[in-house]
Parts: structure tokens; sequence; C-alpha cells
């Protein structure tokens, strides 16, 4: 059964590890990450470590938007979020 704050459209579930002492999904929000869309993929609105697909999400979609995540954490707190498994 899923969560109430985790989305019920098709994902890949969570697309982070978390890292030591904090949440994946909260330092994405952090970012401004959350709902953000390239294609039709997104950052979950509901959990910003759900990666969404709207319909025909792609590979190359789902890359860019994990590398904006890691990029941005990385810079905002110095923090390498791990990437959990791609299905």
């Amino acid at each position: 059964k899923m969560r109430s704050n985790q989305p019920s459209t098709a994902s890949a579930g969570s697309c982070f590890k978390n890292p030591d002492g904090d949440y994946a999904g909260r330092l994405i929000e952090a970012v401004g990450l959350k709902g953000v869309m390239r294609g039709a993929l997104c950052f979950s609105p509901q959990h910003a470590n759900f990666l969404v697909n709207l319909g025909g999400g792609t590979y190359d979609e789902a890359i860019k938007l994990i590398n904006l995540a890691i990029i941005n954490v990385k810079k905002e707190f110095d923090i390498i979020i791990p990437i959990g498994k791609i299905v």
C-alpha cells in the first residue's frame, strides 16, 4: 500500500537513497526541483524523490532530472545524494 505522501501515478519509486542524516526528497525539494519537468518526466509534486512518468517519458529525460538533482544538491548543500536503483 502506498503512503499518502507518495504518488499513485506511474513512477520508478524512490530515485535516490537517503544520504546519512538527511532525506533525499527534502534536499531535492529544498533546491526547488519538486514538480520540475523534463519532457514527460517530473519530480513528483507530492514527494520530490519520486520521478513520475506522465506518459512516454524516456531514459534520457530521467537522466537529465537525476543529474539536475545531483548537481543542485551538491552545489547548495555540499551533499552527494546517492542514486538508488534505476528500473
